[in-house]
């Protein structure tokens, strides 16, 4: 058993309730993947490790979660600005995703994992086509990843089997790789073809990961043709049965919550700020009444092509803002529950509550070593306020996955990020050239 140490390095410390803070000065003793000790620094190590880490003046924090994303989507960054959600779908993205290949999809994929790392970044939920490149981008960056492959019921009944098959394959692939069943969203998703998801999903134990009342708007459209809101459709489908994470939500409305309430054991929901106030989508997720029937929270990114960047810190932050906005109470959302989102919630939804999101003996040594020292930082009157507010992306040192280094000194440890950046430059016109025509699906909830 391998042991290795991150010496002298102060720690966030995040409980399940109640205020989080920083333990300084402290010693952490890795052994394999795994997190064995946390203790005053200089206390004996329990064997020699065979890598220390000088973690003096560094704030360790767990590594940070994306709740949800479609990571290729970066391919696409800057190239639908200024436009309405129907017709960023209807014009450029659906369009746009006519040109998806197998490589152009890995080299968008690693792109986006040398971003996440760079930025503390150690997990991702994705949601998207051609999962298996993607699976290949993270294990070759090093970083964890929950995969969904998407399928729409427009697609056929082929595809949705190809897409099964392919959650199938994944979920053995890599002790880092875990996968959701991905249908798209309660409006281009048949009910029949939710019923079988959430069957195989009770029956093979699998997680589902898809977008439901993403606005009022898509909530409205459906109780107009439906008679039922996104969430009662995916309760009477099963969907809410079997173990959902329910990207967005921020048409969900107060006669759902009962519903959700009845689900909370095992459904999560995914919040991306930056993108609701970016396509104008009204209120966002109305965390606070997801809160009060105990739904977890997770915070995420969305794709690149609406957020622009991965980047959580900039998701937690706006997260923070926008929901005080939101209740118009600045006491709304403090700095020890935006952390509690960050780390308890977001691992929940990566449907790892139990190993992944807090550093502490026996979970998984996926961290993130921060410096604080530049200006933006400074004065360091509360750690805390600093990790919500003012970090950036850049004040990230160091990082591991698994007990890995895979960001040292701010430098990628597994990947040329030169050749990562050349490559994703050469292909990335084709992708956004809308010459060829066709759409993959229409945007009408």
């Amino acid at each position: 058993m391998a042991q290795s140490l991150i010496r002298n390095v102060d720690v966030l410390i995040v409980p399940e309730a109640g205020e989080c803070h920083v333990a300084e000065a402290q010693d952490i003793h890795l052994a394999d993947t795994v997190i064995t000790a946390i203790v005053p620094t200089g206390t004996p190590p329990p064997a020699t490790p065979v890598e220390v880490i000088d973690g003096t003046g560094l704030l360790a924090v767990p590594g940070l979660i994306n709740s949800h994303t479609h990571s290729p989507m970066v391919m696409m960054r800057g190239a639908a600005e200024d436009l309405s959600i129907d017709d960023w779908f209807n014009q450029r993205i659906w369009p746009m995703e006519v040109n998806l290949t197998p490589e152009r999809v890995r080299v968008g994929a690693r792109l986006a994992c040398a971003e996440m790392l760079l930025a503390g970044v150690t997990t991702f939920v994705d949601h998207y086509f051609h999962a298996d490149q993607i699976a290949q981008a993270a294990i070759e960056t090093g970083i964890r990843a929950d995969l969904a492959p998407t399928y729409f019921s427009s697609a056929g009944p082929e595809a949705i089997d190809a897409a099964i098959a392919t959650t199938r394959e994944l979920a053995t692939l890599h002790p880092r790789i875990t996968t959701s069943l991905g249908p798209h969203a309660t409006y281009t998703v048949s009910d029949d073809d939710l019923r079988r998801t959430a069957d195989i999903a009770r029956a093979e134990g699998l997680r589902i990961h898809l977008h439901a009342a993403e606005t009022d708007d898509q909530t409205q459209a459906s109780l107009d043709k439906h008679g039922a809101t996104p969430i009662e459709i995916l309760d009477r489908t099963g969907v809410l049965d079997a173990g959902t994470l329910i990207a967005h939500g921020c048409g969900i409305r107060d006669t759902d919550l009962p519903i959700l309430a009845r689900h909370a054991d095992r459904t999560t929901v995914a919040t991306c700020p930056k993108v609701y106030l970016k396509l104008a989508m009204g209120n966002g997720t109305p965390v606070r009444q997801l809160h009060s029937v105990g739904i977890r929270t997770g915070i995420g990114t969305d794709g690149a092509a609406v957020h622009n960047t991965l980047d959580v810190w900039e998701s937690l932050r706006l997260l923070a803002l926008t929901q005080k906005h939101q209740q118009n109470n600045a006491e709304w959302m403090p700095l020890s529950e935006t952390l509690r989102l960050a780390t308890h919630h977001s691992a929940a939804a990566a449907n790892q509550p139990t190993t992944l999101g807090v550093l502490e003996p026996g979970r998984q040594a996926d961290i993130t070593l921060l410096d604080l020292s530049a200006p933006h930082n400074q004065p360091l009157h509360d750690p805390r306020a600093a990790l919500v507010y003012s970090v950036r992306a850049s004040d990230v040192h160091t990082v591991l996955v698994a007990g890995e280094v895979v960001v040292r000194n701010r430098q990628l440890t597994k990947l040329d990020l030169s050749e990562v950046l050349a490559e994703a430059r050469s292909l990335a016109h084709t992708l956004v050239d809308l010459s060829r025509g066709g759409t993959i699906q229409h945007y009408a909830p």
